[in-house]
């Protein structure tokens, strides 16, 4: 109970400190978003896996594309596995994020100049028109994070997959680069305050190129989520259940790199 408290006061605290601080690198090196990142990954998110009692573990850095900007896709487990990816990932970065984020203050503040991603759901012409908006964004150089689960998992088994993250990279010509996270779910559970200390497994596999698809963005979709499902279990995970698709053969192993270790 002490520490459930004491991670949400400074998961509070220090975000009213870092995202203002965020938003001010923004103005002052002239409207550049991509300067408010040294903040955000190396001061405000290891904090708040410090907090939690995480101890994070990476593999497969090597897959990280240098140059050219990817999406990435992630399974999503917990509330802390927005500051673990932008640890892991070590390059400019912004979060797909639910249109309601916008409003809060500070973190809003800071998401709306740093130009993250905003998407109603609940709205199918503007949900395009904010795909249309990360399309823009990768053009201009900027890597964007999305979940397609929509949601968190309540059991950490990887959930199916919404379209949208494959109908922009197939829009955008970008590869998709499939991260599988593990141990987040355990240690801050959906729908809980209850916080265990513990490791969180990372895994970044290789991009996968949405060209030989042919745009068909369901086939693209069921190849990266069934590559997370293989590296979720590779990792000791929970997996998911699989879906046929043509697209998948010949994919088998994609992505997995060597067993992560603690």
């Amino acid at each position: 109970m002490i520490r459930n408290v004491f991670c949400v006061l400074i998961a509070i605290v220090w975000s009213m400190v870092c995202f203002p601080l965020a938003a001010m690198a923004i103005i002052f090196t002239g409207f550049k978003p991509s300067s408010s990142m040294y903040v955000v990954q190396k001061l405000w998110s290891p904090v708040l896996l410090w907090a939690g009692g995480a101890t994070l573990v990476v593999d497969g850095l090597e897959n990280v594309p240098a140059g050219k900007p990817h999406i990435y896709v992630s399974n999503h487990q917990s509330t802390i596995d927005i500051p673990t990816l932008f640890m892991s990932l070590k390059v400019d970065v912004r979060f797909a994020a639910k249109k309601a984020l916008k409003y809060v203050p500070a973190i809003g503040w800071y998401m709306s100049l740093a130009k993250f991603v905003f998407i109603d759901r609940s709205n199918h012409r503007e949900a395009i028109a904010s795909l249309d908006q990360g399309g823009a964004q990768i053009r201009e150089g900027v890597n964007i994070i999305m979940f397609p689960e929509g949601t968190r998992s309540d059991d950490q088994r990887v959930l199916p997959f919404k379209k949208g993250p494959f109908a922009l990279a197939t829009k955008a010509g970008v590869g998709v680069v499939p991260v599988t996270i593990e141990g987040s779910g355990k240690l801050m559970p959906k729908n809980s305050w209850r916080i265990t200390p513990g490791v969180i497994h990372v895994r970044v596999g290789k991009p996968i190129d949405p060209a030989p698809f042919n745009d068909d963005r369901e086939a693209l979709m069921v190849a990266v989520r069934n590559v997370i499902i293989e590296q979720s279990l590779a990792m000791g995970g929970k997996g998911g259940d699989r879906q046929n698709a043509i697209a998948a053969k010949g994919l088998e192993g994609v992505g997995r790199g060597p067993q992560a270790t603690t």
